[in-house]
Protein backbone atom coordinates (compact mmCIF):
# COMPACT_ATOMS: atom_id res chain seq x y z
CA UNK A 1 0.00 0.00 0.00
CA UNK A 2 1.28 3.42 -0.45
CA UNK A 3 0.99 6.57 2.02
CA UNK A 4 -2.33 7.55 1.36
CA UNK A 5 -3.45 4.33 1.87
CA UNK A 6 -1.67 3.77 4.99
CA UNK A 7 -2.65 7.45 6.33
CA UNK A 8 -6.64 6.83 5.56
CA UNK A 9 -6.20 3.14 7.55
CA UNK A 10 -4.40 4.77 10.37
CA UNK A 11 -5.97 8.08 10.42
CA UNK A 12 -2.17 9.13 10.74
CA UNK A 13 -1.42 12.14 8.24
CA UNK A 14 1.28 11.18 5.37
CA UNK A 15 3.48 13.82 6.82
CA UNK A 16 3.38 12.62 10.54
CA UNK A 17 4.26 9.04 9.03
CA UNK A 18 7.10 10.73 7.01
CA UNK A 19 8.41 11.67 10.48
CA UNK A 20 8.29 8.90 12.08
CA UNK A 21 9.88 6.97 9.88
CA UNK A 22 12.81 9.58 10.18
CA UNK A 23 13.31 9.34 14.02
CA UNK A 24 12.83 5.54 13.08
CA UNK A 25 8.99 4.73 15.04
CA UNK A 26 8.26 3.32 12.06
CA UNK A 27 11.05 1.39 9.82
CA UNK A 28 12.05 2.48 6.29
CA UNK A 29 9.45 1.32 3.54
CA UNK A 30 10.90 -0.58 0.74
CA UNK A 31 10.22 1.64 -2.76
CA UNK A 32 8.39 0.37 -5.67
CA UNK A 33 9.87 0.99 -9.54
CA UNK A 34 8.12 4.40 -9.53
CA UNK A 35 9.79 5.31 -5.85
CA UNK A 36 6.78 5.74 -4.07
CA UNK A 37 6.68 4.19 -0.36
CA UNK A 38 5.15 0.56 -0.32
CA UNK A 39 3.84 -0.32 3.12
CA UNK A 40 3.12 -3.62 4.96
CA UNK A 41 0.18 -4.67 7.02
CA UNK A 42 2.55 -5.01 9.88
CA UNK A 43 2.99 -1.08 9.41
CA UNK A 44 -0.93 -0.16 9.42
CA UNK A 45 -0.49 -2.68 13.04
CA UNK A 46 2.70 -0.16 14.39
CA UNK A 47 1.07 2.83 13.21
CA UNK A 48 -1.81 2.11 15.10
CA UNK A 49 -0.24 1.42 17.70
CA UNK A 50 1.73 4.77 17.93
CA UNK A 51 -1.24 7.02 17.32
CA UNK A 52 -3.16 5.63 20.72
CA UNK A 53 0.00 5.55 22.31
CA UNK A 54 0.34 9.34 21.10
CA UNK A 55 -2.81 9.92 22.44
CA UNK A 56 -2.87 8.76 25.39
CA UNK A 57 0.10 11.12 26.31
CA UNK A 58 3.38 8.85 25.66
CA UNK A 59 6.33 10.41 25.03
CA UNK A 60 7.89 9.66 21.03
CA UNK A 61 10.77 8.55 23.39
CA UNK A 62 8.73 6.44 25.50
CA UNK A 63 7.10 5.31 22.18
CA UNK A 64 10.33 4.59 20.75
CA UNK A 65 11.75 2.43 24.10
CA UNK A 66 8.57 0.21 23.89
CA UNK A 67 9.22 -0.84 20.45
CA UNK A 68 12.69 -1.20 20.63
CA UNK A 69 11.77 -3.87 23.10
CA UNK A 70 9.21 -5.31 21.06
CA UNK A 71 11.64 -5.32 17.75
CA UNK A 72 14.20 -7.03 19.84
CA UNK A 73 12.01 -9.65 20.67
CA UNK A 74 11.62 -8.61 24.38
CA UNK A 75 8.29 -7.83 25.78
CA UNK A 76 7.80 -4.44 26.61
CA UNK A 77 4.29 -4.58 28.95
CA UNK A 78 5.98 -3.79 31.73
CA UNK A 79 7.57 -0.56 29.99
CA UNK A 80 3.65 0.47 28.66
CA UNK A 81 2.22 -0.37 32.20
CA UNK A 82 5.15 1.89 34.13
CA UNK A 83 4.19 4.54 31.70
CA UNK A 84 0.47 4.83 31.92
CA UNK A 85 1.18 4.79 35.84
CA UNK A 86 3.64 7.81 35.20
CA UNK A 87 0.96 9.39 33.25
CA UNK A 88 -1.68 8.79 35.70
CA UNK A 89 0.43 10.49 38.14
CA UNK A 90 0.90 13.62 36.05
CA UNK A 91 -2.89 13.94 34.85
CA UNK A 92 -3.63 13.66 38.76
CA UNK A 93 -1.15 16.37 39.93
CA UNK A 94 -2.84 19.04 36.55
CA UNK A 95 -6.35 17.90 37.98
CA UNK A 96 -5.22 19.19 41.72
CA UNK A 97 -3.64 21.79 39.99
CA UNK A 98 -6.69 22.94 38.10
CA UNK A 99 -9.11 22.58 41.20
CA UNK A 100 -6.85 24.55 42.93
CA UNK A 101 -7.17 27.26 40.08
CA UNK A 102 -11.29 27.12 40.11
CA UNK A 103 -11.19 27.43 43.80
CA UNK A 104 -9.03 30.62 43.62
CA UNK A 105 -10.97 31.73 40.31
CA UNK A 106 -14.37 31.09 41.64
CA UNK A 107 -13.47 33.36 45.29
CA UNK A 108 -12.12 35.80 42.47
CA UNK A 109 -15.25 36.15 40.71
CA UNK A 110 -17.46 36.17 44.13
CA UNK A 111 -15.37 38.64 45.40
CA UNK A 112 -15.07 40.74 42.46
CA UNK A 113 -18.97 40.47 41.98
CA UNK A 114 -19.89 43.02 44.97
CA UNK A 115 -17.25 45.72 43.77
CA UNK A 116 -17.93 48.54 41.71
CA UNK A 117 -17.65 48.44 38.16
CA UNK A 118 -16.92 51.61 36.95
CA UNK A 119 -13.57 52.35 38.61
CA UNK A 120 -11.34 53.41 36.03
CA UNK A 121 -8.06 53.66 38.23
CA UNK A 122 -8.61 50.33 39.55
CA UNK A 123 -8.42 51.28 42.99
CA UNK A 124 -11.30 49.28 44.25
CA UNK A 125 -12.59 47.08 41.87
CA UNK A 126 -11.43 43.57 40.42
CA UNK A 127 -8.77 44.77 38.56
CA UNK A 128 -7.31 45.62 42.24
CA UNK A 129 -8.18 42.15 43.75
CA UNK A 130 -6.28 40.80 40.03
CA UNK A 131 -3.55 42.59 40.70
CA UNK A 132 -3.15 41.59 44.19
CA UNK A 133 -4.13 37.92 43.85
CA UNK A 134 -1.41 37.63 41.22
CA UNK A 135 1.46 38.88 43.94
CA UNK A 136 0.29 35.64 46.20
CA UNK A 137 2.62 32.90 46.16
CA UNK A 138 -0.14 30.60 45.66
CA UNK A 139 -0.54 32.08 42.03
CA UNK A 140 2.45 32.13 41.59
CA UNK A 141 2.51 28.19 42.51
CA UNK A 142 -0.49 27.62 40.56
CA UNK A 143 0.96 29.52 37.54
CA UNK A 144 4.06 27.34 37.46
CA UNK A 145 2.62 24.23 37.64
CA UNK A 146 -0.11 25.00 35.47
CA UNK A 147 1.98 26.53 32.56
CA UNK A 148 5.43 25.11 32.47
CA UNK A 149 4.68 22.14 30.28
Amino acid sequence: MVIHELAQQTGVSAKTIRYYESIDLLPRPKRALNNYRQYEPSDVERLRFIASARALGFSLEDISEILAARDHGIAPCQRVLDTIGQRINEIDQRVASLLTMLDLLNKLHSEGTILPLDDVNGEHCICYLLKTYHDTAQLTILKGELFND
